[in-house]
């Protein structure tokens, strides 16, 4: 069923059952999310191309890291204009943009005649990753009712982790039918891995047609004094009652109504406001504790250790089936227990098993310059790496999404959004480049660093993050400074 702006009469709107509007707003923020899975979904689907595009550009480790994070350099550009851009043409037209670059992105790559040619094609891909980054959970964030924002917001991510796990999937399907993995040739013709970045150019499409029947953002439509759209948009979301009410905090929250600049999230000490840097800091460490390592080289990283290029890949299917299992215990927990205590939870798990597989790395006998898992080494590995996924995935995965969507108060949360998502690609970036060549001198050392920085993501929330729980949008504008589980004053 299409959701449109005009939907029912207001009559009709006010006469809503709350049931009836959860589920409109939960349809709402599925259809938004869409631009997670995308996001997800070409983010990994260089995974199982790696070993074949070095084979076929002849490209050492250096240049591997770096065709790889290609993406990640538009990907942190991307998130730095989508705020302006989405306060400027709206949140909707914005997935729009973002939808018509993930289809050239698709394209190109899959039509790259050298690794030049590839890393431009990724670069527009990773625009359009860094828009629906910022823009989905901005977009769930303001129509979704506070009771239910945490598990909505959460869709972002839940999305995320099934389009990584479907690239994978298509990857070890397309590799599986191709006269020899991803360097073989494809049945219906050409090279395996060109169709591996093609199979994009699906899910690209069916997130532009969906983005065209959702309506805009109603804190968007107020900032743009269409008050009237805005109503009728909270009436399909909120039901009977609460409409007015919730017209006048938005704009009493949004009253100063011109552009929003950097300089407005300046702050007296260290150059922006604290809850600015809570923002960054929780985005720098959701990369900094290595998880893309896991969905980006996972393949060539379990080759290196001794497994088979098919067992590769399944081992991926699997620590991707894992990420899946963990989001939805993360979307059942996130209204119930709190954010804060999840990502300790998540923090503490993750440097637990980070630490077993750092021993398992540093130990491991060498063959041809490569550390080698067998027997037991290798099985307490594979276990450790799916708890290490599955602690992610429970906590820091969809947490500081949903926390990113909803810490900041209104007239900042797009500005906001994009200098912590930017951070977000720009750490992500750098940890996707580093991982060759630093698991070319050792597995253990590269994953003695993540452990770290996970030991570090829990000293940090334990120390400066708030409790959003239950919290209206419209309450955040005290939120200036983070202390530990209580609102500044």
């Amino acid at each position: 069923m299409t959701v449109g702006e005009s939907g029912r009469p207001a009559d009709a709107a006010e006469a809503t059952t709350p049931s009836h509007t959860a589920a409109t707003a939960a349809l709402l923020a599925g259809a938004a999310a869409l631009g997670g899975f995308l996001f997800g979904y070409d983010s990994s689907v260089i995974n199982g191309t790696v070993d074949a595009l070095k084979s076929q550009f002849h490209l050492n480790s250096v240049a591997v890291g770096l065709v790889v994070s290609s993406a990640l350099l538009g990907c942190a550009v991307g998130a730095w204009f989508a705020g302006p851009l989405a306060d400027r043409i709206g949140r909707v037209r914005t997935m729009l943009v973002a939808a018509v670059l993930f289809v050239i992105s698709s394209l190109g790559s899959a039509l790259a005649f050298n690794a030049v040619d590839l890393t431009f094609w990724r670069v527009v891909g990773g625009l359009a990753i860094g828009a629906a980054s910022v823009i989905a959970p901005a977009y769930i964030a303001e129509i979704a009712p506070a009771e239910l924002r945490g598990r909505l917001g959460s869709l972002q991510q839940m999305a995320i982790v099934l389009g990584i796990f479907a690239a994978l999937v298509v990857d070890y399907v397309i590799a599986r039918v191709s006269d020899g993995g991803a360097s073989g040739r494809f049945p219906w013709g050409g090279t395996a891995w060109r169709w591996m970045f093609a199979s994009a150019i699906v899910p690209a499409v069916m997130y532009g047609v969906i983005a065209t029947t959702i309506p805009e953002s109603p804190r968007y439509l107020v900032k743009k004094r269409q008050i009237g759209r805005a109503r009728q948009v909270l009436a399909k979301v909120m039901g009977r009652g609460d409409v007015d009410t919730k017209i006048r905090e938005i704009v009493r929250s949004i009253a100063a109504d011109r552009p929003v600049h950097l300089r407005d999230l300046r702050g007296r000490r260290f150059g922006l406001l604290p809850i600015v840097w809570v923002g960054i800091l929780l985005s720098v460490f959701q990369q900094f504790v290595g998880i893309n390592v896991i969905f980006y080289y996972s393949t060539s990283l379990w080759r290196a250790v001794g497994f088979t290029e098919n067992d590769a890949m399944l081992t991926s299917v699997i620590n991707s089936t894992v990420n899946v299992v963990a989001t939805l215990v993360a979307i059942a927990l996130v209204d119930r227990v709190g954010r804060r205590p999840l990502l300790l939870t998540g923090a503490a798990g993750m440097a637990v098993t980070l630490t077993t597989l750092t021993i398992c790395f540093a130990t491991a006998p060498v063959v041809d310059g490569e550390p080698r898992l067998s027997g037991t080494a290798g099985m307490v590995a594979l276990i450790a790496a799916n708890v290490y996924v599955f602690s992610f995935a429970a906590s820091w995965g969809p947490v500081v999404w949903v926390m990113l969507g909803e810490m900041f108060n209104n007239f900042i949360r797009a500005s906001a959004l994009a200098v912590a998502a930017a951070a977000q690609w720009i750490a992500n970036w750098a940890i996707t480049t580093s991982f060759p060549g630093l698991s070319g001198v050792s597995l253990g050392l590269a994953y003695g660093l993540y452990t770290l920085f996970a030991v570090l993501a829990f000293l940090f929330v334990f120390r400066a993050v708030p409790e959003t729980k239950g919290r209206e949008l419209e309450d955040m504008d005290g939120l200036t400074t983070a202390r530990r589980g209580r609102t500044p004053a």
